[in-house]
């Protein structure tokens, strides 16, 4: 195994065993009104974030958990590595120097930042933080940030499975338990519209693309394209080919043992479109066609999600 997946497997499998040992009502905490899982996440972490300071070539990926963003990080993550001729998965592609770090900007230790300060460009980062949360150099030096949404009721319909498949988020007996607190903004991460809402504010910057888990799911390697012109990475087609295989849910799940350990089986459980049929009830998918329209209707990204389409039985 790669050093770095080593270390980030043994750091996820840290947080895991942390996150055992603690009772139901110690697993989240709340930071400006948001829950967050208290074994993966602190409020120390989040104060030294604030200063953090972004370069203008950095890359960074940011979407609500379960919208893909561990797909998309290895797409992202080898498109990194042919921009610094470096072939994706090999052992040359891998720095030497951030071996110690996970990828997730608000995730480490409160000294994460310096050692970070001291990494080569460009840099790859993945937050699952809403616009206002993020260092404000991120903005100021219009780092190129790739957004990715995805249909909101496969998102917790995902975010369900994840909720009762790992230790560091608190469990629940059934779906319509959950379902309850998703709308009454009382699970990790907040409201998923209300991210929306706020990360459509800035949809209309030019270092920001938006794209959509559906879209990447039905043309990957348009999407691998689209994504390496934005960043203003060259590929090949041999290039292009070589990262589509790598990100399909059939590479990525057969090796998830060795990029993400025993975590790996609850990332990436399905990979599928609408799956959400199989869990709502009629009331339920009204309640969150009615979010849609109060939050969403009529926004540059309530449109890019198509929500007809993929939300609409």
């Amino acid at each position: 195994m790669e050093k770095s997946r080593k270390t980030f497997v043994n750091k996820v499998d840290q947080m895991l065993a942390a996150a055992s040992s603690m009772h139901r009502d110690e697993l989240l905490f709340s930071y400006k009104g948001i829950l967050y899982p208290a074994a993966v996440y602190s409020p120390e972490v989040f104060q030294a974030l604030e200063s953090f300071e972004a370069r203008s070539d950095d890359v960074i990926l940011a979407g609500y958990p379960k919208t893909g963003t561990n797909w998309l990080s290895q797409i992202l993550s080898d498109l990194v590595a042919i921009s610094q001729k470096k072939t994706p998965g090999s052992e040359s592609s891998v720095k030497a120097e951030e071996v110690e770090e996970l990828p997730y900007l608000e995730v480490g230790d409160a000294e994460k930042y310096e050692r970070m300060s001291k990494y080569p460009s460009p840099r790859f980062m993945v937050t699952h933080l809403r616009p206002e949360n993020l260092p404000k150099s991120i903005f100021k030096n219009r780092v190129k940030i790739l957004l990715l949404i995805r249909n909101p009721k496969d998102v917790a319909t995902s975010l369900y499975h994840f909720y009762n498949d790992v230790t560091t988020l608190p469990s629940y007996e059934t779906w319509d338990d959950f379902f309850t607190d998703f709308v009454a903004k009382k699970t990790a991460w907040g409201s998923y519209f209300e991210y929306l809402s706020e990360w459509n504010k800035y949809a209309d910057q030019e270092n920001i693309m938006t794209i959509t888990y559906e879209e990447v799911k039905e043309n990957p390697a348009l999407a691998v394209k689209t994504i390496a012109t934005f960043f203003g990475i060259p590929l090949t087609e041999e290039e292009l080919q070589l990262v589509v295989e790598r990100c399909s849910f059939q590479s990525m799940k057969k090796n998830s043992e060795k990029t993400h350990g025993e975590f790996g089986n609850v990332l990436f459980r399905k990979g599928c479109v609408g799956d959400w049929k199989n869990l709502f009830t009629e009331d339920q998918s009204k309640k969150i066609d009615n979010a849609f329209e109060e939050h969403m209707a009529g926004t540059k990204l309530g449109k890019k999600l198509k929500y007809d389409l993929y939300c609409k039985a």
